[in-house]
């Protein structure tokens, strides 16, 4: 007797199609039934699971920075080093693009570069990634790893800082984006923050 094909999960169906349209369209420009065109399913079935297109995105932006905000706990709760911490993290960034780069597009470009709308809707979970960041670098400071007069939030923005440009520059197609080019982005980023907070 065949076995019976798994139920068809509608709501990531709906989620996965979204990505689609809007790193495809942006944000804007996409309607709820361009993204149920692209799920394939009908229009009434989106509204069925979100009550908007708003709601969508907040769905996806919250799924993947809670996977962010555990990869940064599991870095931190190691016993390696501030440095290997802040490399275990960036690596984790690196490969969510380099495997999910729709989605990554969609994060970056639509929630936290959209300070006025969606970015500050999420900033006290934004912030949190921001924060996690600085208590590895103060955590190193006390540690005498780093050199105690950078302000460890001013570590964690610029560390932040360097990575969204790297991925906003895979993302507009300006700098190459092999595998060889996201593995070497991993260690130089942390090179380049680390180095600077090296004690003099």
């Amino acid at each position: 007797m065949a076995s019976k094909a798994p139920p068809i999960d509608k709501r990531r169906q709906i989620l996965d199609a979204a990505v689609r349209v809007f790193a495809r369209q942006g944000f804007h420009s996409t309607r709820v039934a361009d993204i149920a065109d692209e799920a394939g399913v009908a229009y009434g079935l989106v509204y069925h699971y979100f009550k908007s297109k708003d709601e969508v995105l907040n769905e996806l932006f919250s799924e993947r920075w809670s996977l962010l905000l555990a990869a940064i706990d599991e870095a931190d709760g190691s016993a390696e080093s501030p440095r290997a911490k802040l490399e275990a993290v960036a690596g984790f960034i690196v490969d969510s693009y380099r495997y999910d780069p729709e989605l990554m597009k969609v994060i970056i470009v639509e929630v936290t570069r959209a300070a006025n709308s969606f970015g500050r809707t999420h900033l006290p979970e934004i912030r949190r990634a921001y924060d996690s960041i600085a208590k590895i670098v103060a955590d190193g400071q006390g540690a005498g790893t780093f050199r105690r007069d950078i302000d460890p939030t001013f570590a964690s923005m610029s560390f932040y800082g360097a990575i969204e440009q790297l991925l906003s520059g895979w993302i507009f197609d300006v700098i190459p984006a092999s595998d060889t080019d996201f593995e070497q982005a991993k260690t130089l980023v942390t090179a380049t923050i680390c180095d600077g907070l090296e004690p003099r």
